[in-house]
């Protein structure tokens, strides 16, 4: 089975010390990214580690795919222990990232500990520079980029980077990379800053050879060439479809439907777009470089979920709007997903929806933990009893903008997805659209049939996060093609992303978390019974907990 080669780099940034170690049994068995990260993480964080606490280990890994110039390759993955979820949880980002951290030779990079100086974490293939950089206490992304560029000329597109938020702690702070593509769900950013580290960066000449089969060029090629509704307008095409079939969250998610889609659709963001953008070796180019002159504002975005939060769920109609709260966020280095929807739990609790001038000022006040923002940092679970609001989140984790109470097996996704209501857990609100023309597309009601598929989809997108493949290549990647690329039966390969889901679980088991925890803030006729089916299918017990026997060795 193809999977990344290199050793692991530990670095303690509390004792300033380094050491590599050969990790090719974890490697072989979980190819890399997400996967390799998983393993690591389940054998070396301690079950009760303190996400704050210098325990917690954080980890950056790739996989073979970065080592084609094959397009959807372009991505990074993060994994910790999460602040805002209190779960194991991975992250991964796109941009530029991925082929700089490949040349530093390393298969993944482990941190741990905590510093007493805020530091830059230099890493590359002849070894680890610790920065103290006191001067950048409280600098904004940008500023962080301008000063590794003019003192180091290291481009953004070497760094992984947290702004105001993750120094601040804040539950839902993003690490940043390439200036504006996020590790974004879960706080990942605030556990970099809890370790008193504003940076990190990335280079060398060390990208180990790994062999991709010549499949990855017609992948590349329909790539390049397909006329995809997602090159114009990416994500946020879906926003029309969405509000036409009463799943688009609005209003705190009290409605699902929002009479000013117009403002804040596809065809609005496209009218900003000035370039094209993309991610390493990607011809996809999905991405959505825009700017407003007369407002001064230019971001990339916003897509479909951002677009939910800030625009539908915040009650705003003015896509102009939704770019500066996006652009803020990128600056503050803020999940813009839950940064948007914890401000709607605000502007519910005040009867403020469409302030745009107030949604703005709590994303800085967020970032900077000042006034009511020290709240709002916390996110929505702990703070929602405080604002008299519901509490819609799984697991910590506020909802992505594709709707359960519509798509119902993207509703049990959301239940039992270890890392809370993530759309990109399972992806499985692909599967139900009325757009989806795939051979298996499914009935958005009821939830027949559900499980098993949604078990499937699970292990390939943890495969997909190993690999690793952007989940956009989904109308790419046939199971013939995953097996021409990894060298490996497709059965094979679900079985190394049941692997991750599986230790995920039981990590997450250790910290307390079983069925209890797989809830949703509204009923969903049949969800006990399709968890039921879910857990059995997976090899856990009706409390939604791993036995012991069936943690993968």
């Amino acid at each position: 089975m193809l999977h990344t080669q290199g050793r692991l780099l530990t670095v303690d940034v509390g004792a300033r010390e380094t050491r590599t170690e050969a990790i090719d049994d974890v490697l072989e068995s979980y190819v890399g990214g997400r996967g390799v990260a998983t393993r690591l993480a389940h054998d070396r964080i301690p079950f009760d580690a303190d996400p704050f606490g210098p325990e917690n280990r954080l980890y950056f890994a790739t996989g073979p795919m970065q080592a084609s110039n094959m397009s959807f390759t372009g991505r990074t993955n993060c994994t910790a222990v999460s602040p805002l979820t209190d779960g194991l949880l991975s992250s991964n980002a796109g941009g530029f990232l991925s082929r700089n951290f490949a040349d530093t030779g390393y298969a993944a990079v482990e941190l741990v500990g905590a510093s007493d100086d805020l530091v830059v974490v230099h890493v590359t293939d002849e070894g680890v520079e610790f920065e103290p950089v006191p001067d950048l206490e409280g600098a904004t992304v940008p500023e962080t980029l301008s000063y590794l560029d003019a003192e180091h000329g290291i481009g953004a597109d070497q760094t992984a980077v947290v702004g105001p938020a993750g120094e601040n702690r804040v539950r839902f702070a993003s690490i940043m990379t390439s200036g504006e593509r996020a590790f974004g769900r879960g706080g990942l950013g605030a556990v970099l800053g809890a370790k008193n580290v504003k940076a990190l960066t990335f280079g060398g000449d060390s990208a180990p050879e790994i062999e991709i089969p010549a499949t990855q060029m017609e992948i590349h090629r329909e790539a390049a060439t397909d006329d995809h509704i997602m090159k114009r307008q990416g994500t946020v095409a879906v926003m029309d479809l969405a509000n036409e079939v009463n799943g688009l969250p609005s209003y705190y998610f009290s409605e699902q439907q929002f009479a000013g889609v117009e403002g804040i659709n596809g065809d609005a963001v496209e009218e900003k777009k000035y370039k094209k953008g993309t991610c390493s070796a990607c011809a996809f180019a999905c991405k959505l470089p825009t700017r407003d002159e007369a407002a001064g504002v230019e971001t990339e975005g916003p897509e479909f979920e951002v677009a939910m939060a800030f625009g539908s769920n915040a009650g705003v109609d003015d896509v102009v709007e939704v770019m500066r709260s996006n652009e803020l966020c990128d600056r503050y280095g803020l999940d813009a997903i839950s940064a948007g929807n914890t401000i709607a739990a605000y502007l519910a609790s005040e009867d403020e929806f469409g302030n745009a001038d107030l949604i703005h000022d709590l994303v800085g006040k967020i970032a900077r933990r000042e006034g009511v923002g020290d709240a709002l940092a916390e996110g929505i679970a702990r703070v929602h009893d405080d604002l008299g609001v519901e509490n819609w989140t799984v697991k910590g984790l506020d909802f992505a903008a594709h709707e359960g109470r519509v798509l119902h097996g993207q509703a049990l996704s959301y239940a039992v997805a270890n890392r809370g209501a993530d759309h990109m857990y399972a992806v499985f609100y692909a599967q139900e659209y009325p757009l989806v023309d795939e051979s298996d597309a499914m009935d958005p009601v009821g939830l027949e049939g559900k499980p098993r598929r949604l078990i499937e989809k699970e292990n390939l997108m943890a495969l997909n996060d190993s690999g690793i493949v952007c989940k956009f290549s989904r109308d790419y990647m046939t199971p013939e093609r995953y097996e021409a690329l990894f060298g490996a039966d497709f059965e094979d390969l679900l079985a190394v992303g049941s692997r991750v889901v599986t230790l995920e679980r039981h990590f997450n088991n250790e910290r307390g978390f079983d069925r209890a925890d797989d809830v949703l803030p509204y009923g969903i006729e049949g969800l006990d019974a399709a968890i039921d089916e879910y857990y059995d299918i997976r090899g856990w017990t009706e409390a939604g907990v791993v036995p012991e026997e069936a943690v993968p060795a």
